[in-house]
């Protein structure tokens, strides 16, 4: 399967260019703190999808859907610290972590049962 033709890798990486976007406003003083460490994990999903498609089992794809799932949980808790710290008042951007949380999901479930 190519990862660029995946729904879930095509949010996933729309998520990791909002993302970008979104961390530029923060305070200059967090660039290699929070802003690194949210930017570090919203491109760690799309990233770990195509690695996981460019392997040969569906074992190893599994291994790398996990890997995406603990990198959105991650961001996620990396965005309602920001949220709670005043850098961001987006409020959408968690509905589409959560979207894409869904997809891997459904792709782990497809996978397992294929």
């Amino acid at each position: 399967m190519e990862h660029k033709d995946l729904e879930v890798w095509k949010k996933s990486f729309d998520l990791a260019y909002r993302i970008y976007l979104l961390t530029n406003s923060f305070p200059e003083d967090e660039r290699y703190g929070l802003t690194l460490q949210i930017r570090r994990s919203a491109v760690s999903v799309p990233s770990n999808i195509a690695e996981g498609c460019g392997r040969t089992t569906d074992k190893d794809t599994l291994r790398f859907i996990d890997i995406a799932n603990g990198s959105i949980a991650e961001l996620e808790t990396q965005i309602l610290l920001a949220q709670k710290l005043g850098y961001l008042s987006d409020t959408t951007i968690l509905n589409r972590i959560n979207e894409v949380r869904k997809m891997l999901i459904g792709l782990k479930n497809y996978l397992k049962n294929k």
